[in-house]
């Protein structure tokens, strides 16, 4: 087999692993070597004018030990196998950047012999592309769970970002559908990660060249509708992981049926792309609005509203809080605001120092008065032109588009322009 049908069936492998972020880290070239890990971002994506940055996302090998029900490339499966040589894999990469084809690798692999034994392999892959090749683009390793800190040690100062996909956000689900990895397995490595980044911290400010470890973070992947858990333990699941292991970043997949098995839910419908969206929406007002899970769900309500943006749906929960007079609101408050995001927030509490602010000022604050207007006061001056009901105020707030968005492929919401609640 050659490299290009090797890259062919590992690039497909590869596609249910969700990789679409900024690399949010700085690696300078400084004329030393090939390639650069920049602020402005190594992604696989697509921008707004339909470019596409992208990363070489493969795998080692799709031959794997294990047999999770939702994974293409599971033991049981009767699929094709390939697996790189680290040399071929490095020679590739390489190849590829040359060619301006790439800006960066993301790099997983099926588990062959055991966790630590494919970590080496991978190991070995990226000190060749560092260590031979000087190559300083951004670089997303899997980390497999289970896998030793010693190997996550070496894995980590090699590697731009780490993640550890927990895939499934309760012990008895994994046991389930994932039963050759247990929860201990996988959250010892983002234990050992947190804790070394931290402490790695200590040890740049104390000594300058200090090597980095894993300076963008660490992430993890939770699959969405391939067992029963409700939005609401799958928000709580990532409230905790970004308290107690500091992730960058929670992601979150719409199970998309690849197998028959008796373990695995019959979809009738299409794959849950839009409960994905939302919950990706409430994940970021955990991250940057600071709201809480219970607050955004409960066991009366365990699960987001398709037809609302979480942020809109909480809103209308509470009415009793609006409408805010943008005069008075102090940060956190105007934060909850449907429409007005953080640099909004930022802008208008700036602005008022000056003066009062005034209904017919506000478009230069960037709001989506589109929402914003049924929920404040200006001056005294309500926003919109009438205080409607709240069922048609409902109405008027139902993400229709989101709701049309319903499509087989996966997005990553965080980089389509006017997703995301503000």
């Amino acid at each position: 087999m050659d490299l290009m049908q090797k890259l062919a069936i590992l690039g497909e492998s590869a596609r249910y692993d969700v990789s679409c972020s900024t690399s949010g880290i700085d690696r300078p070239n400084q004329g030393k070597g090939v390639g650069n890990a920049s602020v402005g971002g190594i992604c696989h994506t697509w921008t707004e004018d339909g470019r596409c940055v992208s990363l070489l996302k493969v795998l080692l090998t799709n031959h794997c030990d294990y047999d999770c029900a939702y994974c293409a490339n599971r033991r049981s499966n009767d699929i094709v196998r390939a697996a790189f040589q680290p040399e071929e894999l490095a020679d590739l990469t390489m190849a590829f950047y040359r060619r301006n084809y790439i800006e960066g690798l993301f790099l997983s692999s099926g588990v062959v012999q055991s966790p630590d034994h494919t970590t080496e392999l991978m190991i070995r892959t990226l000190l060749l592309l560092r260590g031979r090749y000087h190559f300083n683009g951004y670089i997303h390793a899997k980390a497999i769970p289970g896998t030793g800190p010693d190997l996550i040690e070496k894995l980590g100062l090699l590697a731009d970002r780490i993640s550890v996909n927990m895939e499934q956000c309760t012990a008895s689900s994994l046991q389930a559908l994932a039963p050759q990895k247990t929860a201990q397995a996988i959250a010892r490595p983002m234990q050992f990660i947190a804790s070394r980044r931290q402490a790695n911290q200590d040890e740049l400010v104390r000594y300058r060249h200090a090597p980095a470890f894993a300076p963008a973070g660490q992430s993890t992947q939770i699959i969405v509708g391939a067992s029963p858990e409700r939005d609401l333990q799958i928000l709580s699941s990532a409230q905790k992981l970004y308290r107690d292991y500091h992730l960058k970043r929670v992601y979150y997949s719409a199970y998309i049926p690849v197998n028959q098995d008796s373990r695995l839910p019959a979809l009738s419908q299409p794959p849950p792309l839009l409960r994905e969206h939302r919950l990706y929406q409430a994940d970021w007002l955990l991250r940057f609005y600071h709201f809480r899970s219970d607050e955004l769900l409960d066991h009366h309500q365990p699960d987001l509203d398709l037809e609302l943006d979480p942020k809109c749906a909480w809103a209308l929960r509470h009415l009793e809080y609006y409408p805010v007079e943008l005069n008075r609101a102090d940060y956190e408050t105007l934060l909850r605001v449907p429409g007005i995001g953080v640099r909004s927030a930022q802008k208008i509490i700036a602005a008022r120092r000056g003066h009062r602010l005034r209904l017919e000022e506000l478009k230069a604050f960037n709001l989506t008065l589109r929402r914003a207007s049924w929920f404040i006061t200006c001056d005294g001056q309500y926003g919109a032109a009438r205080v409607p009901p709240a069922e048609s105020l409902r109405f008027l707030l139902a993400d229709k588009a989101g709701m049309r968005r319903q499509s087989p492929l996966q997005l990553q919401m965080e980089d389509i322009p006017g997703v995301y609640p503000v």
